[in-house]
């Protein structure tokens, strides 16, 4: 594995049959940079069998140290769904993004339950349409670097990490398929904004449903999940996320921020558990529980 930059071990996901199947998938970068997504299975509780890796895929990324994605989700339907950035440097100067044929700047879509590696779902997008890659599930993403499902409506929220300017977060809802086919903008668009010029080509693009600029410290936006938890019924279908130098918790779609929930750290993830209840992770150590107030 190699780390440095962005690179690292970034994401990992349990199959929705954990308990009997005991397969855990993992999103890193390899030694010569690449992107690999590999499987494993449980020994115990707390490890997992080494022997037992099968690569499900690998991803050349090999130019940049930026821009890797990395956060693997299983969606309501039980497909594999991995965030792919657009390749790296600034900008996206290989068009990775728009490329519908290239793997970088995706939402990708994978059927995992086959013995070894896996197979194209038949539903998506470009399964049988030579116009895209067979694994692409949506594609104009620069760096989608947390995305999530509610639990209860099975919505998609994208966190996607902006360029110079703006932060943005993109939705899919079960009525329009849950992202199928769509492209949400990048790199013509940052946010709301043309990128790199004073007009653009909007027609067929999907638009963030919010963004928020680089102002106050902030960076690049952290992801998170819409409370679905019992404990906090201010929070109840708010869509919770962070921003990884600015370090505040702002939900959507109230546009309010919490003071009261700012960690000390940059803000680096979320995670949610059975019950609902909505954990924030920094990288200088300490996960947080949200909790309700005294």
């Amino acid at each position: 594995m190699l780390s440095g930059g962005e690179r690292g071990l970034l994401s990992l996901a349990f199959h929705p049959q954990y308990a009997t199947n005991q397969r855990v998938y993992v999103y890193f970068t390899n030694l010569n940079g690449d992107i690999r997504i590999v499987r494993y299975n449980a020994a115990t509780p707390e490890t997992a069998n080494e022997a037992s890796a099968d690569t499900v895929i690998k991803i050349a990324h090999p130019l940049y140290d930026n821009h890797n994605g990395g956060q693997l989700q299983f969606g309501p339907d039980g497909r594999l769904y991995a965030g792919t950035g657009d390749g790296g440097s600034g900008g996206d100067p290989m068009g990775n993004a728009q490329n519908k044929h290239a793997l970088l700047g995706k939402l990708l879509r994978l059927n995992v339950d086959g013995a070894s590696g896996y197979t194209i779902p038949t539903d998506n997008p470009f399964a049988r349409d030579t116009s895209g890659a067979a694994e692409v599930w949506s594609y104009g993403l620069r760096n989608p670097w947390r995305f999530s499902f509610d639990r209860q409506t099975g919505d998609l929220d994208i966190g996607d990490v902006g360029q110079d300017l703006y932060e943005e977060v993109d939705v899919s809802s079960t009525a329009n398929l849950l992202g199928k086919g769509l492209n949400f903008g990048w790199n013509v668009m940052e946010g709301f904004h043309c990128y790199g010029a004073a007009t653009c080509n909007q027609v067929g693009l999907t638009l963030p449903v919010l963004e928020y600029p680089h102002t106050g410290g902030a960076c690049a936006i952290t992801g998170g999940y819409v409370y679905r938890g019992t404990k906090i019924a201010a929070l109840v279908g708010q869509y919770l996320y962070s921003d990884y130098c600015a370090s505040f918790v702002k939900t959507y779609p109230n546009g309010q921020t919490w003071p009261t929930l700012q960690p000390t750290g940059s803000v680096s993830s979320f995670g949610q558990d059975a019950k609902g209840d909505l954990y924030i992770v920094t990288l200088d150590g300490p996960v947080y529980r949200i909790v309700p107030g005294p």
